[in-house]
């Protein structure tokens, strides 16, 4: 597992490229500047990895492209030591994300083999998400609720009402909603009972699957 300089050197060209697409959150781009994206990949990929681009990883599941991860974090506005319920922990790049954010991340995989790889891979990178879960992510955590933000990074077909219940007041959710393609969205719990939704454009994710275990 390494991490050249060429590959520092690649990061940066991706960081340069995020701010032209229009990433502005400096801590966002910082932690896409630091975290070897090619680690995460099959490694016949390794030369393309700091493409803005999505690849296919393990379970017919896909690492998202970089401008996609920066938007939802963006969007999301993590501040350190927020609880964030992450939906889709997949290759854990995300993950990943949300730890150099300074997060506490709880989050859920539902394909059992993308589940035990990427536990043993985020720990071999230093990464200590607080939880990691196999499970339904259209039911979230209701264990570890209420959480300051919540994202789904899969295209869900409707809103699970469990994850806008888990939230706190003043919390967010940040979630690709629709078939294909989906429209991000953003929700603010207002109150008990009150949620703000603005929508940020289209984007292409794979479906947010449920009920497989």
């Amino acid at each position: 597992m390494k991490d050249t300089f060429r590959h520092q050197g690649k990061r940066q060209h991706l960081v340069e490229i995020l701010k032209e697409k229009g990433i502005a959150d400096q801590r966002v781009l910082t932690a896409i500047g630091k975290i070897p994206r090619h680690l995460f990949m099959d490694s016949s990929f390794e030369d393309h990895a700091y493409q803005d681009k999505a690849f296919p990883i393990a379970a017919d599941q896909t690492i998202s492209q970089p401008y996609t991860v920066a938007f939802q974090t963006e969007l999301l506005a993590v501040e350190p030591g927020h609880q964030v319920l992450e939906i889709g922990t997949g290759s854990g790049y995300q993950t990943a994300v949300l730890c150099e954010l300074g997060a506490r991340v709880y989050s859920i995989e539902r394909q059992q083999e993308l589940f035990k790889k990427t536990k043993l891979f985020l720990q071999k990178l230093g990464y200590r998400p607080k939880y990691l879960s196999f499970g339904d992510g259209y039911k979230g955590l209701p264990l570890y609720a209420p959480f300051d933000r919540a994202i789904v990074t899969a295209g869900a077909p409707y809103v699970p009402k469990p994850l806008l219940a888990q939230l706190k007041i003043g919390g967010k959710l940040v979630i690709p909603v629709g078939d294909d393609p989906q429209i991000m969205t953003l929700f603010t719990r207002k109150s008990a009972t009150e949620f703000e939704r603005e929508e940020f454009g289209e984007f292409r994710f794979v479906p947010l699957l449920e009920d497989k275990n």
